[in-house]
Parts: structure tokens; C-alpha cells; sequence
């Protein structure tokens, strides 16, 4: 199983940044092959309608990496309600092939008490269009729950985030089968 986590933030100091890297310590726990994307290191074009970006070299591992997942863990800051636009455009990149029939769970930083859930709300209405399975569970999370070096570090967002990647483990696994059984 490969899950791949998607840091949707562009921020070089983001504590949705901490999520994405807790995340993927809780998957490798778990055993799941991971692969990292952070949106804020990788810097793709502006999306133009099409597919006209083949050489950009954050792009074709955007889509390998893609292609190849069995599942998604995505997170974002909120910006205005909504998703960041890096996030929005890297998912603009892809498409259905991407994500079709494949498990994704979704996590928001909230920049302030109560926020975070316009992002998430964002996030699931777009993954639905790319036809990915969204798990109902979702995270979020405000400042107070990260250290100075921008970690997740509350005990109670660390349980929960526990779950939410066990969910989304085994929900990988029973459409992983049942893939493999349409296939024969």
C-alpha cells in the first residue's frame, strides 16, 4: 500500500506542514509505504486548462507520485475560507485517473479558534469532483496545538489523527481487494 501526503501549504514555517509530517509518521508506523509532496517546496506552474507542463519536474512527480498512491492524506491551511490555491492548483493538475476509486482523508491548520472547516469543506467538495472516496472523518486544528518549531504536538490532535489514518488504512486495504477482484 502507498498513501501519498500532500502538505498543501506554501509557507516555509506552516503548521499544516506539521500535520503532513506527523501524518506520515503515523503511516510509516503503521507499516504504509509513504510518499511526500509539500506544496511548499515544490513549486509548480499556475495551472493553464491543460497539460502543457511536461517538462516541469515538480509536476511529473506530482503525477507519478499520484498515480502511483492507493490513497491520499491532504492537508491546508485556511485562506479565505477555502483551500490554498497552491493546493487548488496542484489538484487542478490532476484529475479523475488520479484519484478514482481511492481513498482520501483531508486535515485543515486553522490560523485562528474556529476556522478550518471552510477549508475542509473546500477540500471534500473538489476531491468528490476528482472522484475520490473522501473518508467522512476529517482534522482540524488551532495554533495552540503546535510547539515554536510549528510540530503538532497536542496530545488529543495527535489521537485523533491516530484514527483518522487507521481509517484510512483500512479503507485503502478493502478497495485495494476489491480492486484486485474486479481485476481477475
Amino acid at each position: 500500500m502507498n498513501i501519498l501526503v500532500i502538505n498543501g501549504s506554501p509557507m516555509e514555517k506552516s503548521r499544516t506542514r506539521g500535520i503532513a509530517k506527523l501524518v506520515k509518521e503515523l503511516l510509516e508506523e503503521k507499516g504504509v509505504m509513504v510518499a511526500y509532496y509539500d506544496l511548499g517546496i515544490e513549486k509548480l506552474p499556475l495551472f493553464p486548462g491543460d497539460e502543457d507542463n511536461k517538462e516541469n519536474d515538480s509536476l511529473q512527480k506530482l503525477y507519478k507520485e499520484a498515480k502511483e498512491a492507493d490513497g491520499f492524506f491532504i492537508t491546508s491551511p485556511e485562506y479565505h475560507n477555502g483551500m490554498s490555491g497552491v493546493l487548488k492548483n496542484a489538484l487542478d493538475f490532476l484529475g479523475g485517473t488520479h484519484f478514482k476509486h481511492k481513498p482520501a482523508a483531508i486535515a485543515a491548520a486553522s490560523g485562528g479558534s474556529k476556522g478550518g472547516i471552510n477549508a475542509l469543506n473546500n477540500m471534500r467538495t473538489v476531491l468528490r469532483g476528482l472522484y475520490a472516496f473522501v473518508l467522512p472523518d476529517q482534522f482540524v486544528s488551532d495554533p495552540e496545538c503546535y510547539d515554536e518549531n510549528y510540530d503538532l504536538v497536542d496530545r488529543e490532535s495527535v489521537e485523533r489523527l491516530q484514527v483518522i489514518t487507521d481509517l484510512l488504512v483500512d479503507l485503502t486495504e478493502k478497495l485495494g481487494v476489491k480492486q484486485e477482484q474486479n481485476v481477475r
